[in-house]
Order: structure tokens, then sequence, then C-alpha cells
């Protein structure tokens, strides 16, 4: 039997981690690309996606609390469903959130070093992961020095957006189509709260701690967001929201002022934040198809001393290093966004086959989420869903010929 992980977090440490893994992503990288698809209807792009994350939290608390292992939708797919949506699932998140990682690290590099971001982003990836491996609680107190010092420097930026004269700029025009796709990408910036469910094997009285830090964590940056999108669109416009590299920092006129220093350092400390629940969360997803037998049997060595999954960590690492350094990494938010939101549709699937059902999850719920994650899924742009497809069905060629040979063998 192999080694389980320990039961060492608590509810808050839960939350923290989730609302570390969605700031990071969320404020500083995928605002911009929203607003030129959504235009002035960027909150209503935002509310879009929290309707589809809030059905899909939903989905993933109900299955953690039946299923309290290491895996997230992996696992919940695999046994609700069959092997083969399992691995789908599982498959689309980590190949996503590889990308996601190297996109985070690269975003600490140029606010971090300019001119140095990918020898800047290697060495946090090392460093993220050497925390990592001194076990989840260490992860977890990062998160929480991270998001405690990130977290006022939005507050700032929110209240200093809404104290400037409102830009009079012309709303850029958006139909169905463009806030759909604004939605999609905004999705980007909810899915931390799947790192919560592939920590089901580490958080203690997971029935109730589970449910109760994926809306925690949730409803918080929900809030976050909807302040920011209406604070930027007041103080910036969307068509210079739309055209910044650092959105957050146009609220402020002078350049090199302290405040755009401020956002810049907020920027850095919350990539690293989100690097870190990533790296974390794909490395114990690793570890449940490894044990499985979908990934190398290798990846599923747990440490004795840490109860750290230590082999699918350095893996993690390894591969993230490697699109770091090999690739145009700022254009995967929509790569990314696909496999997520893939990935939740076999959680909504999955929860639809459950019987014993808690007051906020209905069925129709499940269906909600379901469709939403399809319709947002292929209203991204073209490139994305046809780069991640070209990538899934390498990975299910690839398990295919695996079973294909055990079959024979046996």
């Amino acid at each position: 039997m192999p080694q389980a992980l320990n039961r060492q977090l608590g509810g808050f440490d839960a939350t923290t981690v989730g609302i570390g893994s969605m700031i990071g992503a969320g404020v500083f990288v995928v605002f911009s690309p929203a607003a030129a698809a959504a235009g002035s209807l960027l909150p209503l792009a935002v509310a879009l996606a929290a309707v589809v994350a809030y059905a899909n939290a939903a989905a993933s608390a109900q299955l953690a609390t039946v299923h309290p292992v290491s895996g997230g939708t992996y696992t919940y797919g695999r046994r609700q469903l069959g092997e083969w949506p399992g691995f789908l699932a599982g498959w689309s998140f980590i190949t996503g959130k590889l990308a996601s990682c190297a996109a985070m690290a690269l975003t600490f590099g140029l606010y971090a070093a300019p001119g140095f971001e990918k020898a800047a982003g290697v060495a946090a990836v090392a460093a993220l992961t050497s925390v990592n491996l001194l076990g989840i609680t260490r992860t977890a107190l990062m998160t929480r020095i991270i998001v405690a010092l990130v977290i006022p420097v939005l507050a700032f930026v929110i209240v200093a957006a809404f104290a400037q004269p409102a830009d009079d700029a012309g709303a850029l025009p958006a139909g169905p189509t463009g806030v759909l796709q604004a939605a999609g990408l905004m999705f980007f910036a909810f899915a931390g709260y799947a790192r919560i469910a592939t920590m089901g094997e580490e958080v203690r009285e997971p029935a109730r701690n589970i449910p109760r830090a994926i809306f925690g964590a949730l409803g918080f940056t929900l809030a976050l967001y909807l302040l920011l999108a209406f604070g930027l669109l007041r103080a910036v416009g969307p068509g210079a929201l739309a055209d910044s590299p650092a959105p957050l920092a146009e609220v402020f006129p002078t350049s090199g002022s302290l405040p755009v220093l401020a956002v810049a350092i907020a920027a850095a400390l919350a990539s690293l934040g989100a690097l870190l629940a990533l790296i974390s969360g794909i490395a114990r997803t690793s570890l449940a198809m490894a044990r499985e037998g979908d990934l190398p049997r290798v990846f599923g060595a747990v440490s004795a001393r840490r109860a750290t999954p230590f082999a699918a960590e350095l893996a993690t690492a390894v591969v993230v290093i490697a699109l770091l350094l090999g690739t145009d990494v700022l254009t995967v938010v929509g790569f990314s966004s696909f496999g997520v939101l893939l990935y939740y549709a076999v959680a909504n699937l999955s929860a639809l086959t459950l019987t014993s059902r808690p007051w906020y999850a209905p069925r129709a719920l499940n269906i909600l989420g379901f469709a939403g994650c399809l319709v947002l899924a292929f209203t991204l742009p073209l490139q994305s869903v046809l780069t991640m497809t070209v990538i899934l069905l390498v990975g299910l060629l690839g398990r295919a010929a695996v079973v294909l040979v055990r079959r024979r063998r046996h």
C-alpha cells in the first residue's frame, strides 16, 4: 500500500492556500486581455466566470468530502465515471497548470529583475520547490505570509482607483462572444480553489474544512476581483486597461513613484504565492496518477520524513524550468483556461452521479457548471483551443498505447 500524506492543515490554512493560488494569476495577468475582449462589460465577464466557478466549487467541495484523498478531479472522475474521464481530467490539469507555473515564474522575473527575468524565474522555481519539499505546513505558512503582504497593496489600489476622477474615454464595444471569451479568460483567475481539493489527503476534518475553505477562498477573491474591475475601468478606462502590460500601475500617473513600486513588489510576491501553490498542486495530482499507473510509478514516491511527494515535486520543477527557458510562456492564459475548464467539466459530471447531496450542491447546479465550462472553453481564442486539444489527444493516445501493451503482457 502506498504511503499516505499527513493531515496537517486546518481550514484557515487551506483557505489561504486557495486565495494565494488565485490572486497571483488573476490580478496581475488576466485583467488586460479580459478587458480587450469585454471592454466596459468587464465586470459582467467577472460575474459570469464567478457563476461557473461557484458551480465548480460546489462540485469540488461535494466530491472532496466523499473522496478526501490527493488528486482532486482526477481521483473523483476515475472513481465516479471511470478510468478514461479521470485521466482526461488529470492530464488537462497537469498540462494546463505546468504552463501556468512557467507564466507565473516569468511574471515574477519581469517585476523582480527586469532584463534577467528568466534567470529570476528559474531561481524562484528552485526556491519554492525547496519550500514544498520541507512539507505542506511550510507551504501553507509561506502562502499565508505572501497573502498578508499582497492584500493591503490591492486594497490601496482599489481605494486609489475609486478616489480618482472617472475616465471619460468611450466604452469599447463588446458583443456576447467577447463577454464570454473574457469570462473564459477570467476563469483562469478563479481556478485556485482546485488547489484546495488536491490537498484532500492533508486537511484535517476534510468533510467540514474543505467545503468551507473552497467557498471562503472563492467568495473573498470574487469580491476583490469585482472591486478591481469597477475601479480599473473607472480610473483607467477600458481602452488603456486593455493595452497595459501592468494595469494596476496605470492607476498611478507617475511612473517610478512609491505606489508603483509597491504594486511591482506585490505583483512579484503574488506571483510567488501562485507559483508555490501551483507546483504543490501539480505534484499531488501527479502523485495520484502515478499511484494508479497513469504516470510512471516513480512519481508516487513519498518522503517518509517530510510526507511530501518529492519525486513529483522535483519532476514538476524540471518541466517548469524547461518551459520557462524554451517557450514564450506569457501567451498561455487561454491555453491553461481551456485545460482547467475541461477539468471542471469532469468534476461537475462526477458530482452529478452522487446520490447524497448537501444543500449547496443541487443536481441542477452540476448541470449548469458542466454546460458553463464547455461554453466558456470553446469561446476561448481558437489557437488556445487547438493547441490544448492536440496536447490532450497526445496524452489519450499515449495512455491507449500503454493500456494495450499491458493487456498483451497479461
